[in-house]
């Protein structure tokens, strides 16, 4: 009984990939389809890939080319191949406008730019892409249940915009007593705060624009030392203003004592 049931088996196989053989061979574009269809329906993604880049272009014009174009482009989508997918499904919101499909060829095209979207501290065109797409979808279907995934989407990919430019400016702090890079420190944690006030990292580039102060102000010349002194305090004054009992207030306030003390003396000399 066992050996009859892998026979059974076998010639199933045998015959199934006989049968896919044969229609990838075949000119009859209708054996293609049906079997193309039959494959994605049932998650044979790659098998089913062949037989639609086949058909694909058969079915141009034809009543069945719209759910052709729509299953060829979430073969991409599922295979996780998120360029094709997302520029064949912007094809496809493109080509069948009036589409009941359309909505989730939108969604998926934007969430395919939203997966190509790379670690912080690489490039971030696709991320940039992949912002742009989501919030046409947001503005284009209101409604949408799919609204909230879309926001979190994009709230995720500012956060990483986000990442990138705090870790640029905090790359000027590391190296800026080796490289007297605390100027460009503090300029580029100004204008983080200024480009992204709500931003998560807005304690931390407050707490580094200080210390970046502080340190400049310590590597003075003494003629330049109380001004510079001075211009960290302010750091200091705004920092404790929006965050008195934060996250760096230990280093903070040891910071502040050591200004203090110094512009103390610096006021006696002078």
């Amino acid at each position: 009984m066992k050996n009859i049931l892998i026979l059974l088996v076998f010639a199933i196989v045998f015959c199934s990939c006989s049968t896919y053989q044969d229609a990838l061979k075949s000119d009859d574009i209708k054996l293609k389809y049906t079997l193309a269809d039959s494959l994605y329906q049932n998650g044979s993604y790659k098998k089913a890939l062949k037989l639609y880049e086949q058909i694909v272009p058969l079915y141009r014009g034809r009543p069945q080319a719209e759910r052709v174009m729509y299953s060829y482009s979430d073969i991409y989508y599922q295979l996780g191949d998120y360029y094709l997918a997302g520029y064949q499904f912007e094809r496809f919101v493109k080509s069948y406008p009036q589409s009941s499909k359309r909505e989730e060829a939108a969604f998926k095209s934007a969430e395919s730019y939203y997966q190509l979207s790379p670690s912080y501290y690489l490039d971030q065109a696709d991320t940039n892409k992949a912002m742009d797409k989501l919030q046409e979808f947001i503005n284009s279907y209101p409604e949408s249940e799919r609204q909230d995934k879309a926001n979190a989407m994009v709230k995720e990919l500012q956060t990483k915009l986000e990442r990138k430019e705090y870790e640029i400016a905090k790359g000027y702090n590391t190296i800026g007593a080796s490289r007297n890079t605390f100027p460009n420190a503090i300029k580029s944690f100004d204008n983080f705060i200024s480009a992204y006030p709500g931003s998560e990292y807005k304690e931390d580039a407050m707490y580094w624009k200080f210390d970046s102060a502080y340190q400049y102000a310590l590597g003075s010349r003494q003629d330049l030392m109380a001004e510079r002194l001075a211009k960290a305090k302010e750091a200091y004054e705004v920092l404790e203003k929006y965050y008195p009992s934060g996250k760096y207030a230990k280093e903070v306030a040891r910071m502040i004592e050591d200004i203090n003390e110094r512009l103390q003396i610096e006021e006696t000399i002078n």
